[in-house]
């Protein structure tokens, strides 16, 4: 079927939608907890800060190509902004290589604008990459670091920040419902650690958040910790923090940034963001 004859819809949020992308989804990457029915529901439908933004093709009754985005919370340039994180995207085999992706994609980008959503972010590997950076205009922010800390932060130090998550009681509350994870709390100090397992035997990644959001009292598991992110507010240089090579590394992971309205700045400062796995769902 040419492309031009599919039927464009916005994402919607119907128990067959979300079957459809469920279906979808696992078949083009495989079977597994994050795109079963439950996960997907979670993800696209029960987001305190809204379902998610998205566009998808239709051939007759097959879903032909699907991409989405997830409304989050930002506080940018000291102000709260409302944004989007670029998430799920597949294309089914019989529709592969005719630029599904891109449309969907700017028809995406263009519901967010007219919803009032002020940016879009996403964090990209090696492959999809330049696609993001040479056909819809996103900043390629700068490569995450990833390695294993010595010792986790207690606190934050007062540094300037451009970009962080705002993570309050009930976004926090929805992002550890996750139903394909599952994570642990623990207090630190001034600051809450949340921890996810990873494919790495034994290391679990961690992310920091201020203590007074969350309120956990646990312990910090044993094993090593891994940061997965960016973050001004603590040290992520010198012997605290092990850098992984490459080799352990599934690919190299970019933070890239799209600005949707004048609110939004026209770049970020990669020294000045902080983001971590809670931001971008990697666990």
């Amino acid at each position: 079927m040419d492309t031009d004859a599919l039927d464009i819809r916005p994402t919607g949020v119907a128990p067959a939608a979300l079957d459809a992308y469920s279906a979808l989804l696992s078949g083009v990457f495989g079977p597994g907890p994050k795109f079963a029915p439950p996960a997907i529901a979670w993800r696209y439908r029960d987001n305190p800060a809204g379902q998610v933004v998205g566009a998808d093709a239709w051939a007759d009754s097959v879903l032909a190509a699907h991409y989405v985005t997830c409304p989050m919370r930002a506080v940018v340039e000291g102000r709260p902004l409302k944004g989007l994180l670029s998430l799920n995207t597949a294309t089914h085999p019989d529709f592969q290589g005719r630029g599904l992706f891109t449309r969907l994609a700017r028809a995406t980008y263009e519901q967010g604008a007219d919803q009032g959503y002020d940016f879009v972010i996403g964090v990209a590997n090696a492959q999809s990459t330049p696609g993001f950076l040479g056909r819809l205009g996103f900043q390629h922010v700068g490569r995450l670091e990833a390695g294993l800390l010595a010792a986790a932060p207690r606190r934050f130090a007062d540094a300037p920040l451009q970009f962080c998550g705002d993570w309050d009681v009930a976004m926090l509350g929805w992002r550890l419902a996750n139903p394909a994870a599952r994570y642990r709390t623990a207090r630190l100090g001034d600051l809450t650690a949340v921890y996810a397992d990873t494919h790495l035997s034994g290391v679990r990644c961690a992310a920091f958040v201020d203590g007074e959001a969350l309120g956990a009292t646990g312990a910090a598991p044993l094993g090593f910790t891994l940061f997965l992110g960016l973050d001004p507010r603590f040290s992520l240089d010198g012997p605290r923090f092990l850098r992984l090579p490459d080799r352990f590394r599934p690919s190299p992971l970019n933070l890239i940034y799209r600005p949707l309205n004048e609110a939004a700045p026209r770049s970020l400062d990669p020294k000045a963001t902080a983001i971590s796995f809670l931001d971008f769902d990697p666990y």
